[in-house]
C-alpha cells in the first residue's frame, strides 16, 4: 500500500504521516456504507422496472378481471335501459287503459340490502367496479321481477274488461302508417297566432281537406256541432270515463246519439275555427281531463313505431291551431 507525506511548516521537510487503526476503520466504513448504498437501490430500481413472473401474472388477471367487469358493466346497462322503457310503457300505456294505477317507483325498486353488503364487496379487489356491478344487478333483479308480476296483473285484467278493450281509443284518427302527419303533440307549444306558449291539449294531424276522420274506440256521439276555437266538432264518449274530440272539422257525419264503432268515418279534415292549415286536432279524456294521446295508438303501431311517434310528438314548435 502507498505510504503517505506531507510537509512540515516549521522545518519545510517531508515527513511521513502514520496511518493508525481509527483511520483505516474510517476508510473502511465508508467503503462498506457506499455498497450498501449503492445496492439498495440497485435492488429498488430492479424492482420498480423489472417485476417478478409472479407480479407480471398478478397484474395480467387483474387487467383481464377488469375488462370481464366493463363487459358484464356494459351489458347490465342495456338491460337497465330495456328495463326503463317496459317500465315506462306499464305506467303510461298499459296501465293507462285499464284504469290501475301506475306502480310506485319505491316498489320498483324495493328495499336495498344494507349498507354493510355494498361496504364488504368495496374492500374486495377491483373494489368500485364490482361494487357498482352488484348494485347494478340487485337493482335490475328487482325491476324485473316487478315488471314480470305488474304484466301478470295485466293479463288478468285483459281477461275480464273484453269491453273495455274494444271502448278505449287505440288507434291514430287518420290514415297515417308512416307517422308524417303528426305535426304537433301534447304539451306546452306555441300559440300560431298569439305566439306566446300555451297548454296544447292533444295532437295536431296535417291532411288535406276533406281527408276521412275515424272514430278511435266503440262509444256514442254526444256532442255534433262548433266550438269556440275549435270550430266543427265531434266529440264521442267511449264509456268508463272517456271521451275523444275530433276538431276543425269540414263536415260532421254523425249525429247526437249515433253509435259507432272503432274505424267507423265520422267527419272529414277542415279547417275551421281557430286554425292555421287544414289539419285534424285530436284529444283524449279521462273524466273530462285531456290526456296524452300517444299512448293510445297501441291498436295501430308497432314498438318501433310507437317509439318514433313519441319522438315526432315531443315537437316543441307551434301548434296549428
Amino acid at each position: 500500500m502507498a505510504k503517505k507525506y506531507h510537509i512540515n511548516p516549521d522545518t519545510l521537510a517531508m515527513e511521513r504521516v502514520e496511518q493508525g487503526f481509527l483511520y483505516w476503520l474510517r476508510r473502511s466504513g465508508w467503503y462498506v456504507f457506499g455498497g450498501i448504498l449503492l445496492g439498495t437501490i440497485f435492488f429498488f430500481l430492479f424492482f420498480l422496472f423489472f417485476p417478478s413472473p409472479k407480479e407480471r401474472q398478478l397484474a395480467q388477471q387483474k387487467q383481464n378481471l377488469e375488462a370481464q367487469l366493463q363487459v358484464l358493466n356494459n351489458q347490465v346497462d342495456q338491460m337497465q335501459l330495456v328495463l326503463t322503457d317496459l317500465s315506462q310503457r306499464d305506467d303510461n300505456l298499459y296501465r293507462v287503459l285499464f284504469g290501475a294505477e301506475p306502480i310506485p317507483l319505491a316498489v320498483r325498486l324495493g328495499a336495498s340490502r344494507k349498507i354493510s353488503y355494498y361496504e364488504e364487496l368495496a374492500r374486495m379487489t377491483n373494489s368500485q367496479l364490482t361494487a357498482d356491478l352488484a348494485l347494478k344487478v340487485d337493482l335490475l333483479e328487482k325491476g324485473l321481477y316487478v315488471q314480470a308480476k305488474s304484466y301478470d296483473d295485466l293479463i288478468e285484467m285483459a281477461k275480464t274488461q273484453e269491453v273495455r278493450m274494444e271502448n278505449i281509443p287505440a288507434i291514430q284518427p287518420v290514415m297515417n302508417k308512416d307517422l308524417t302527419r303528426v305535426a304537433s303533440g301534447y304539451g306546452v307549444r306555441i300559440d300560431p297566432v298569439y305566439h306566446v306558449r300555451r297548454m296544447h291539449t292533444g295532437m295536431d294531424f296535417t291532411a288535406p281537406t276533406g281527408t276521412d276522420v275515424y272514430a278511435t274506440g266503440n262509444g256514442t256521439v254526444s256532442f255534433v256541432g262548433w266550438r269556440q276555437g275549435y270550430g266543427n266538432t265531434v266529440v264521442v264518449d267511449h264509456g268508463f270515463g272517456y271521451s275523444t274530440l275530433y276538431a276543425h272539422l269540414y263536415k260532421q257525419l254523425v249525429r247526437v246519439g249515433q253509435k259507432v264503432k272503432r274505424g267507423d268515418v265520422i267527419a272529414l279534415v277542415g279547417n275551421s275555427g281557430k286554425s292555421t292549415g287544414p289539419h285534424l286536432h285530436y284529444e283524449v279524456r279521462l273524466q273530462n281531463q285531456p290526456i296524452d294521446p300517444r299512448n293510445f295508438y297501441f291498436y295501430d303501431l308497432s314498438p318501433e313505431d310507437y317509439d318514433r311517434m313519441i319522438q315526432l310528438s315531443n315537437n316543441f314548435g307551434e301548434m296549428l291551431d
